[in-house]
């Protein structure tokens, strides 16, 4: 072998064995090869410390700056599927490093009709710190799909398989594959898992406590998107066409619901109602902390025979009474729980309360709308497979589960009261109220829209409220918020059928002067 021939050999078994051991010096890079049945590991880098995650929509913070961690991005079950389409479930896994693994995995829930593979950084409702930065493996997952057309394109579901993902199956197919990267990547298992979600993602955490009720030790379910083809019946059908009984029509006689109320009938409408319930905690702030105790009545605005100020057309108190009232069927019977009266039912936005109308508000699409078959729409839009309805969470709970739900009062899309209903239902299957707090509390928020947002203290920490129930065996009685809606503000949280009640004395901004106490009605 002449000397440039053996030269070569030389630089390339060098080059190899170098390769190999900047592999080994690399355990993230590493990943990359690791071998999981059903599951391609597509991407596995090393994030540097002081990185910062854009705003995932116009208007949202960014997160970070970010610890260094290795994030891994995989799918699982890579398939054609409907029309040729390529399926899968997407997921990504963030891993601290490992002197800052504090030895616990924790999911996020998605939202909408999912489709994106959210950074797994665990920011939400985690406080002030999100999860990755405390020490957490993080994950989460687009369920299967990639979505086309925005966070609420459902045209996937074509896909026999990728429904059945989106409804149950994906989240518990991540959290199986995370653990086993966790486990080769540190060399051990994952200590406790927790998984933290609102809206969709409140839902993948009640059908998780449901259907795979070993997955996680602690689960926070949030405004749980829990009966969609229910709710949307109530916002986008019974309460325009309640509305619309009452709105004035134009010249081709189409109800104007824009029109339905003026300013000043929102203005009257939301001074008399903090007039009645704001106080009832014992300070008048603008926030209504005991909703269950609100006992406001829309017809006390009614106007009399021959009163035209300070009033409301009588068929307008009786429509809002009959839209908050929630959706009944031709014999009377509740199909789905009625809304609360809250200080952010008239907040325009992105989510607009119940009381904001026309084109800018919630129900600028519906102005059309005369009548409904309730029967028939709420037969139709009956869905098992999506909707967490199981109450026997024996398993869940003897294995030492803890579920935390927590829900807005304001939010109009899916309603607070059907979320408690759920909760209410669960003493009947597991041994009693009682007992069901020992394992699964319930927290409502005031004023706060859809997952975040209103005239609230949206700002919580749930994620330590629920590890340090599974860990320390410690109950949330109540979780501290605060919000920019009130800039030095801060409440208790507290585990229903308690509410935040000032005690009478001290700072009525801050959270050490407030007990939580039963409402009067519970």
């Amino acid at each position: 072998m002449t000397n440039s021939k053996l030269l070569l050999l030389l630089t390339a078994v060098l080059g190899a064995s170098l390769t190999a051991h900047a592999q080994m010096a690399d355990p993230c890079a590493n990943l990359a090869t690791l071998k999981i049945d059903g599951t391609e590991i597509t991407r596995a880098t090393l994030v540097p410390a002081g990185t910062t995650v854009p705003p995932p929509y116009p208007g949202a913070p960014g997160i970070g700056p970010l610890p260094a961690h290795c994030r891994v991005d995989g799918v699982i079950n890579r398939r054609k599927g409907v029309d040729g389409q390529e399926f899968g479930i997407g997921f990504a896994l963030a891993l601290p490093e490992t002197a800052a693994w504090n030895g616990d995995f924790m999911m996020q829930g998605g939202g909408g009709g999912n489709g994106i593979i959210a950074y797994p950084a665990g920011a939400n409702y985690a406080g002030d710190k999100p999860a990755l930065s405390r020490g957490f493996a993080v994950a989460s997952t687009d369920t299967g799909h990639t979505a086309k057309t925005g966070p609420f394109d459902f045209s996937f579901m074509r896909d026999q398989q990728a429904y059945l993902d989106f409804a149950f199956l994906a989240n518990a197919e991540v959290a199986g594959v995370a653990k086993q990267i966790i486990a080769h990547y540190y060399a051990k298992p994952t200590a406790y898992s927790c998984f933290v979600g609102c809206s969709t993602g409140g839902r993948e955490g009640m059908i998780l406590s449901q259907r795979y009720p070993t997955v996680f030790d602690g689960i926070v379910s949030g405004d749980p998107a829990m009966r969609t083809g229910l709710s949307n019946l109530a916002i986008a059908q019974w309460i325009p066409v309640a509305y619309n009984q009452a709105a004035p029509k134009d010249p081709s006689g189409k109800p104007q619901i824009d029109k339905f109320l003026t300013d000043s009938d929102r203005k009257l409408f939301m001074d008399a109602l903090m007039k009645q319930c704001d106080a009832k905690d014992g300070v008048a702030d603008g926030m209504i902390s005991d909703p269950l105790g609100c006992d406001f009545d829309p017809a006390v605005l009614a106007c009399k025979p021959g009163q035209s100020d300070a009033c409301i057309a009588p068929e307008k108190t009786f429509a809002i009474r009959k839209a908050f009232g929630g959706p009944k069927n031709a014999y009377g019977t509740q199909i789905y729980p009625g809304f609360l009266y809250d200080a952010g039912i008239t907040m325009k936005g992105v989510v607009s309360g119940l009381l904001a109308l026309g084109s800018n508000g919630l129900f600028g699409p519906y102005t059309a709308a005369t009548q409904l078959d309730v029967d028939n729409a709420a037969l139709h839009a009956s869905d098992p497979l999506v909707e967490p309805a199981s109450t026997n969470l024996s398993t869940f709970s003897l294995s030492g589960g803890k579920l935390i739900f927590f829900h807005g009062d304001s939010d109009p899309w899916f309603s607070p009261l059907d979320t408690l209903g759920y909760y209410q239902s669960l003493a009947a299957t597991n041994g009693g109220a009682e007992k069901v707090s020992e394992w699964s509390r319930m927290f409502l928020v005031p004023g706060m829209a859809h997952c975040g947002g209103g005239p609230a203290l949206d700002h919580f920490d749930m994620l330590t409220a629920v590890v340090n129930w599974v860990e320390k065996g410690t109950p949330p009685d109540s979780v501290i918020a605060t919000g920019t809606a009130f800039p030095g503000r801060s409440r208790p949280l507290c585990a229903y059928p308690k509410h935040a009640q000032y005690t009478g004395s001290g700072d009525s901004q801050d959270a050490r002067n407030f007990q939580c106490q039963s409402s009067a009605n519970e």
